[in-house]
């Protein structure tokens, strides 16, 4: 799949190869075109035993990282979750130093022994709470500090939306109003309109990975509006995978969750989306077979 040209509607998030030499072929990854490991000098044939691609994602704390594996056993594909840690107030500054340089350096080296061919901050507050700009440079320097194509959940649901078509919402936010509307300034940005953003006032992360699933599809249920094509429900901290396609199946519209797109995100980055078949159960952004390389 061919990788469109980057303009203002996608900001640059990827790994910028010219700053760092090519790897050794020896103790590369996998080839991602073909599933093998390299031989020392870059060849590949068949006896070489199929490796499957891994994505990685730096989370913070713990709260709802259980849907990493549970995706991971519907797709086949390695996402191996490394933690980093702070206060998981919802408050700007507690945001702030969470997605530090320092914090997500960190996360980076955790990461390293599985060989990521991309990493992903998966975290949206961590990540909008920066603005475009200062988002688009966290995740340059994840990049740099892994070493692979990296992003952010809060530059997944932008391209995730566009992926899909999408140029109105609604949003369903965990966070205090001050945080979620941060998050809305994201979105209008990348040329979305929120029309209508609900918040819960939910103040930590921890509570909010309390939430049964009942809870979780009885508030996103009650925030749908009529204009609005797709709901963006924007928590890692939310467990959402396993009521996904309840809730699509009764609004009639996709539903864009923190942890869904972060793993979409994640795999278009390594280039495995054209790879893998749709998937229903991981909802309308799985089984939609435009991409956002594609537009």
């Amino acid at each position: 799949m061919m990788r469109a040209p980057m303009d203002a509607r996608y900001p640059v998030t990827e790994h910028d190869t010219a700053r760092h030499p090519a790897r050794d072929d020896s103790s590369a990854g996998p080839d991602l075109a073909t599933g093998h490991a390299p031989h020392p000098g870059g060849t590949t044939d068949a006896a070489v035993r199929a490796v499957p691609a891994t994505v990685g994602f730096v989370y913070p704390d713990h709260a709802a990282e259980d849907d990493y594996p549970r995706a991971a056993a519907l797709l086949g594909v390695g996402l191996p979750v490394a933690h980093i840690y702070g206060t998981d107030l919802h408050a700007v500054p507690e945001l702030l130093d969470l997605g530090s340089p320092e914090k997500l350096a960190h996360g980076a080296e955790l990461l390293a022994p599985h060989r990521p061919a991309a990493v992903v901050w998966a975290c949206t507050s961590g990540s909008f709470v920066y603005g475009p700009d200062g988002a688009r440079g966290q995740a340059e320097g994840l990049a740099r500090a892994a070493g692979v194509p990296a992003s952010s959940t809060s530059f997944a649901f932008t391209h995730a939306a566009h992926a899909l078509g999408v140029t109105r919402v609604a949003v369903v936010a965990s966070y205090p109003d001050e945080v979620a509307r941060l998050f809305v300034d994201f979105l209008a940005a990348a040329g979305i309109t929120v029309v209508s953003m609900s918040s819960a006032g939910i103040d930590t992360a921890a509570e909010v990975g309390t939430l049964s699933p009942a809870q979780v599809t009885a508030l996103v249920s009650a925030n749908d509006h009529p204009d609005a094509q797709a709901l963006l429900v924007p928590d890692t901290a939310m467990h959402t995978l396993a009521v996904l396609p309840e809730l699509e199946a009764a609004l009639g519209k996709p539903v864009l969750t923190a942890n869904q797109v972060t793993i979409w995100e994640g795999l278009r980055l390594a280039g495995l989306l054209d790879r893998l078949p749709p998937h229903p159960l991981l909802g309308s952004l799985f089984t939609e077979r435009k991409t956002y390389a594609d537009r």
